[in-house]
């Protein structure tokens, strides 16, 4: 992945050839990426990899040459990260957003078996990283939240109370931030793929798991 001019085409090529056994279901935070993917593959026999189970292997095998924006982000505090930024701020410099890491979700599923296939899912999937790499586009499908779809998830989780919001200093405000930060990432992501000629589906609040995972495996054509 760390090639340059007409080296990227050739070597996309190559990994294209390589991962054609391999499904993405990219997308906004909170749009049910994971529990889909563990549905599908169940379903259909497929190896499911859930980019967000590695993250923090991937922070540790990350140098900050490689990744600089992950590890200024590792130095911070919980509310320099979520309280003290602007949610424009924690957009533009959140290390995932940037396409940080990805290799290492490349090097993972090249280890793994092609048969039976993988599903492999997480808001780290950017379209414009993912597309040289399909050797047929419907492998690929982007979920896109409405708002009032991620907020509904969040309350559900806790809100203020969720995760890594709870152990801030102003869980009210880094909700807040959060959750304007990922309307705008859910925007960029919809408008990306959209140009690229890619799969996407909105996620509302009326649609079911069953409904959403019929509709994932249509794009995909594993019906």
């Amino acid at each position: 992945m760390q090639t340059e001019g007409h080296d990227f085409s050739a070597a996309a090529e190559t990994l294209g050839h390589q991962l054609r056994h391999v499904y993405w279901i990219g997308g906004g935070s909170a749009a049910g990426k994971s529990t889909i993917t563990r549905r599908i593959a169940a379903e259909h026999g497929l190896q499911p990899y859930v980019t967000d189970d590695v993250m923090a292997d991937h922070a540790q095998r990350s140098t900050p040459r490689d990744c600089p924006l992950l590890h200024m982000f590792m130095a911070m505090d919980m509310d320099q990260r979520w309280v003290r930024r602007s949610p424009e701020a924690m957009l533009e410099t959140f290390h995932w957003f940037r396409g940080e890491g990805f290799d290492l979700i490349i090097e993972d599923i090249l280890t793994m078996p092609k048969k039976p296939g993988v599903v492999v899912d997480g808001f780290r999937l950017l379209p414009h990283l993912v597309k040289p790499l399909l050797a047929d586009r419907s492998h690929a499908v982007w979920l896109i939240p409405t708002p009032e779809f991620r907020q509904a998830v969040l309350e559900s989780r806790g809100g203020p109370k969720w995760g890594f919001i709870a152990k801030t200093g102003d869980p009210e405000r880094a909700l807040r931030n959060v959750l304007e930060r990922d309307a705008m990432f859910t925007d960029r992501l919809n408008d990306e793929a959209q140009r690229l000629g890619l799969n996407t589906i909105e996620v509302n609040p009326s649609m079911t798991e069953a409904d959403l995972t019929a509709r994932v495996v249509q794009a995909f054509g594993l019906s």
